[in-house]
């Protein structure tokens, strides 16, 4: 049942890792058609993406190719299978459509079976399974936010905000099962999380971090639920930053000027931090002492 039951979760992630990728498109194409969005943000090749949806939502279709337009069938869009049997093509006009959509079916279907094999409280009660539930809701918008912020260094609000929300009933439903044993552990959480970056952003004003991530900070608090995995979380998040940035500088692909997208950092350095802090926590404090 284990097996069964970790395939299953994987199934689901791979199916709402194709949503994901295809919500980070309709989101900017809707902000293009609300006028959010300046001319001269929006490329060439960008602009033909965003083109093809707003024609397929006229006709309340959405599932097309971005290249050419065409409609795709239902055998076009399963998960994983349809991209490997494709070869990373599109069926009709047989251009590449990328790996993208590939790596966040695989991504976060890896992530769906790993929450459940790492899922640190008991899932012996429907109020517990609805928690493992919140927090997989959470994953989803999380990958939305993740793909969004590294395409286009934004972190848009309306995921932003549905993610806080979605944390918050997270949180309440831990106190209310006992796995958190203080609304005060959260409330330090968000302020390590949110709180720090506010700062950063107060002092450099907008300079050194955008308020995206502060809004970022508020569901990444509210999720982790205690202020020793925030500090765990923002350890992670500098870690991995520093891995990937440094040796782009070292090669000169990007300088010292370049504009980063931290937010995925933040998202990843958190999952990791909520699934195995506390074991992560426990090491330390045995080499330490």
């Amino acid at each position: 049942m284990e097996f069964v039951t970790i395939g299953i979760l994987a199934l689901l992630g791979a199916v709402f890792g194709s949503f994901a990728g295809a919500q980070v498109w309709r989101i900017r194409t809707k902000e293009h058609e609300s006028g959010e969005l300046e001319a001269e943000e929006v490329s060439d090749v960008e602009h033909k993406k965003i083109s093809v949806l707003s024609q397929a939502a006229k006709g309340h279709d959405r599932s097309r190719c971005l290249e050419c337009g065409q409609q795709l069938a239902w055998y076009d869009l399963l998960p994983v299978v349809s991209w490997l049997w494709l070869r990373g093509t599109c069926r009709y006009c047989l251009k590449p459509i990328g790996y993208t959509e590939f790596l966040l079916e695989v991504g976060l279907a890896v992530v769906f079976g790993l929450s459940y094999i790492l899922w640190p409280f008991s899932l012996a009660s429907v109020a517990e399974v609805t928690l493992f539930g919140l927090w997989l809701m959470g994953l989803v918008l999380a990958t939305v936010l993740f793909m969004y912020d590294l395409k286009w260094f934004i972190l848009p609000d309306r995921i932003n905000y549905a993610y806080a929300a979605v944390g918050c009933i997270f949180a309440a439903l831990s106190l209310w099962l006992g796995f958190v044993d203080s609304f005060w552990l959260i409330a330090a959480s968000v302020a390590v999380m949110s709180g720090i970056y506010l700062v950063l952003y107060l002092i450099s004003g907008g300079a050194w971090i955008g308020f995206g991530d502060v809004k970022l900070g508020l569901g990444l608090g509210v999720f982790l639920l205690d202020w020793k995995l925030a500090l765990v979380a923002l350890f992670l998040a500098n870690l991995i930053g520093t891995v990937v940035i440094v040796p782009l500088l070292a090669t000169k692909k990007i300088t010292r000027k370049a504009v980063i997208p931290f937010g995925p950092f933040l998202i990843v350095g958190t999952l990791v931090a909520f699934l195995i802090g506390r074991q992560l926590i426990e090491l330390y404090l045995s080499v330490l002492f």
